[in-house]
């Protein structure tokens, strides 16, 4: 062992970010030594066990002993501070040592560490070394042409690419290479070398990546300070066995909680001028990027024991995970500060608080559209179908508070497709009258009914808020509240600050409900969302809404949870559609990339459901290597869970149904229907019944004819149904159908099975 001096009476010992990912993918007997490991090191580093000895060559690099095989690679930053970088078999410790490459980054001044033999043996030997493509007919060789040509190794190092990978990216000449460059490379180096590759000018790549983490200019720069160049890396204290596990643990929740990208946090900390969104395909973090910008603005306030903060989204299964995130982030002195709840809660609230005595029962839209059908049929009608008359008084007259026959002649219906007379709206107007008497008969009210009440009682309250400070301004002062108000409560904002996740899929009712919540000020509403995902009719523009967004959204692009093999399938199935960005213009997923590399998801065809079902088990035992319930299997129905659920329970493997509350038990493999796996994860997921007639359900083109707007919606919103179901899974995929394919699959090579 090499002496430092007197014995360590204990030591500050962090890990570098990608440490992590490194460790987790040893053997579980090794990651259980580095728990060890950290645990003795922190108290006392000159132990003799570990024996610690600096890397020949190398001013700060040293090695430890893990155990009899494995050593830890650590930086000593300044006395017992420690950076943990690696952890590698003690055989690969002392060769090639020129190879171990770190340093201060000159623009952002952050730690960087790079194993260069691995990176060059893992991205290019890789690339080289796999079979020639069968060249296009038009081929030109200018392909191989590297990505990098039009930049200098100046251009790439100003910046902040790391400078020993600079030779490495001017080589690249495939995607494949840069994506696994990407995935050992520094964060803001592979952010900074994918936005180039996206196309993205240099100048903005500098403007919007770069200078966000970059030094501030009139900021003491010390190339040699290592102590304050670690406070500005990605990396975390071991404060305790706990924090290491959590890391190495919670998957990339666990990692997220300590690694935030340098965009994600940039968007955490920054001061909005009103409302922001941040939008991003599945996997890139949205849901983090809220949760950590909930525990900023609590962070922010004042002592207390109110709740000014609301978090919210669209179901309670999505306010459970949410809660229980939250609490793992910020602890319960965060959550304290928080009101939780989905947004049909909320309304809820709101409503009963106004009327405590209502005792009527709230239906969902399927069990209205029932009442709908119910309604036509006893009438005798046969002019005018239920899902129209449905959608008519959920997105004309609930979605713009109509309250009279005279308001509804005078309603827009811009994106509504089928045209209306005045007859036709005068003969609507009765059946929406009846079908509102219906409700009421019989004690129901729809959640779409409460949300819109709710919106207009919060109104009405802003408006009397606005009032009283309006007064309050001409007074001079503040009035008597028991005067103007019978309850104090009337007197202030419900909430400081709304965080909304999976915004997408709000309807127009929720949204002024909650912009009548929180006054208009900086930092009031942060939202985040990917209109790709939308799996209700709820297309809104909020600014028409009082949200206005314009100016301040961002878009993350690279996604954490999906191998790229995935994601390309899953964007496939989007071909040829357009998104809307909830503000009136489009949203595409350009430049969104994983740097996860995995197998390409499977295609199934069979001749029947029957046969189709065999072959849903068989890939389920082909998955025996891992704990059934990191499976799960999404079907298109109720029914065809059923099916799955029985199927599976005669051939003797455990499931369990993913229910409105989630799935009924922990252990067997996951079922449900596509609308249940919204924010679920899994390591491998089994899309059954993706046949034509299912995924679209065939009565989706009868509306091709009468109602044109419909169709499309319908069609987009099928389309995002499967892509949701799809980016579910991290690892595997796998896709069947049976007879004819769905059309959505024919992108992704899918042709229907002749026997």
């Amino acid at each position: 062992m090499t002496s430092t001096g007197a014995p360590a009476k204990g030591a500050t010992l962090r890990l570098l970010d990608k440490a992590d990912k490194e460790i987790v993918r040893l053997d579980r007997a090794i990651v259980g030594a580095v728990y060890k490991f950290q645990h003795e090191f922190r108290k006392n580093p000159e132990a003799g066990g570990f024996d610690l000895k600096r890397l020949k060559g190398h001013e700060r690099l040293w090695s430890a002993r893990v155990n009899r095989e494995y050593r830890a690679l650590l930086l000593r930053l300044a006395g017992n501070d420690w950076l943990l970088v690696s952890v590698k078999h003690r055989g690969h410790v002392h060769r090639n040592l020129d190879r171990l490459a770190y340093g201060i980054n000159q623009v952002t001044g952050a730690i960087e560490y790079v194993d260069l033999q691995v990176v060059e043996e893992d991205v290019l030997h890789r690339a080289s070394s796999a079979p020639p493509a069968a060249p296009e007919p038009d081929a030109r060789p200018e392909e191989d042409k590297p990505l990098f040509a039009e930049y200098s190794a100046r251009q790439l190092a100003d910046l902040g690419v790391a400078e020993p990978l600079i030779p490495i990216a001017l080589k690249l000449t495939t995607d494949d290479e840069l994506l696994g460059l990407a995935e050992y490379a520094p964060r803001h180096t592979g952010e900074v070398l994918l936005r180039l590759r996206d196309g993205v000018p240099y100048q903005q790549v500098k403007e919007e990546v770069t200078e966000p983490v970059a030094i501030e200019p009139e900021a003491e720069f010390d190339a040699g300070d290592w102590q304050a160049a670690v406070d500005r890396s990605q990396a975390v204290v071991i404060t305790d066995d706990e924090s290491i596990q959590s890391v190495l643990e919670e998957g990339d929740f666990g990692r997220w909680k300590v690694f935030l990208h340098p965009t994600q946090e940039k968007l955490v900390h920054r001061t909005c001028s009103g409302p922001a969104r941040v939008g991003g395909g599945p996997g890139t973090g949205k849901t983090i990027v809220a949760l950590h910008r909930v525990k900023h603005l609590v962070d922010q306030l004042p002592p207390g024991h109110n709740k000014p903060i609301l978090l919210t989204t669209f179901n309670k299964n999505l306010a459970a995970d949410l809660r229980t995130r939250l609490i793992s982030l910020g602890g319960p002195e965060t959550l304290d500060r928080v009101d939780i709840m989905h947004v049909d809660q909320l309304a809820t609230r709101v409503v009963s608080e106004s009327d405590p005595g209502n005792t009527k029962r709230r239906i969902d839209d399927a069990q209205a559209l029932r009442e709908w059908r119910q309604l036509l049929l006893e009438a005798g009608e046969s002019r005018w179908d239920a899902e129209f008359l449905s959608d008519e008084w959920n997105q004309v007259i609930l979605g713009q508070a109509v309250a009279s026959r005279a308001d509804y002649f005078k309603a827009r219906r811009a994106g509504r497709g089928r045209s209306v007379s005045r007859a036709d709206r005068a003969e609507i107007w009765q059946f929406a009258e009846r079908f509102t008497q219906r409700l009421d008969v019989g004690k129901l009210e729809t959640h779409r009914q409460v949300a819109e009440r709710a919106a207009q009682l919060e109104i009405a309250r802003k408006a009397k808020i606005e009032e009283r400070r309006r007064q309050e301004e001409e007074r001079g002062g503040p009035g008597n509240i028991h005067v103007e108000s019978g309850t104090g409560a009337w007197l202030r904002y419900r909430y400081r600050h709304i965080v909304v996740d999976e915004a997408q899929d709000l309807s127009a009712a929720h949204w002024k409900m909650l912009r009548a919540m929180v006054p208009q000020q900086p930092n009031d509403m942060f939202l985040v969302g990917d209109t790709h995902q939308r799996i209700y009719d709820n297309q809104v523009t909020l600014g028409s809404l009082g949200v206005n967004i314009r100016g301040r959204s961002a878009k993350l692009t690279l996604s954490y949870r999906t191998t790229r093999e995935i994601l390309g399938s899953a964007i496939g199935v989007l071909e040829g559609t357009a998104y809307d960005d909830l503000d009136g213009s489009t949203e595409d997923l350009a430049g969104y990339r994983s740097v996860l590399h995995g197998l390409h998801p499977a295609l199934r065809g069979a001749e029947s459901w029957d046969q189709e079902l065999d072959l849903v088990v068989e890939q389920v035992r082909a998955w025996h290597d891992i704990p059934r319930e990191s499976v799960a299997i999404c079907v298109p129905t109720n029914e065809m869970v059923d099916d799955v659920v029985f199927r599976l329970g005669r051939r003797g493997i455990v499931s369990t149904k993913i229910t409105p509350d989630g799935p009924g038990r922990d252990e067997g493999v996951h079922v449900g229907t596509m609308y249940r796996f919204k924010g679920l994860e899994y390591r491998r997921m089994i899309i059954a019944g993706v046949s034509e007639g299912q995924v679209p359900r065939s009565s989706v083109d009868a509306w091709q004819r009468t109602d044109p707007a419909r169709h499309k919606r319908e069609l987009q919103r099928a389309r995002s149904l499967l892509f949701v179901a799809a980016t579910r899974a991290r690892d595997a995929l796998s896709i069947s159908w049976n007879g004819e394919p769905s059309r959505f699959l024919h992108p992704l090579g899918a042709r229907r099975t002749r026997g």
